[in-house]
């Protein structure tokens, strides 16, 4: 699991905790920086998912790579 997908977590729910507070304080600011950080977090998490998808890609590629040389070898062989 990529790092920008821990921390976007970590800041959508520091967040939903910071515009819950809001809510219930009356304070519009402290809500709103809530819902901003939300959104940062959700952003965050989804760059980290586009980098996990990015790396699986690699990765699938890399063993295609490997097993079509091995089979060279086995037809060569």
């Amino acid at each position: 699991m990529d790092k920008d997908r821990i921390q976007g977590k970590i800041e959508d729910v520091k967040g939903r905790v910071k515009r819950q507070a809001g809510e219930w304080t009356g304070n519009e600011k402290t809500q709103t920086e809530g819902v901003g950080d939300q959104i940062k977090g959700k952003a965050r998490n989804a760059i980290g998912k586009v980098k996990d998808a990015g790396r699986d890609v690699a990765d699938d590629m890399r063993g295609d790579r490997e097993h079509i040389d091995r089979e060279k070898k086995e037809d060569a062989a």
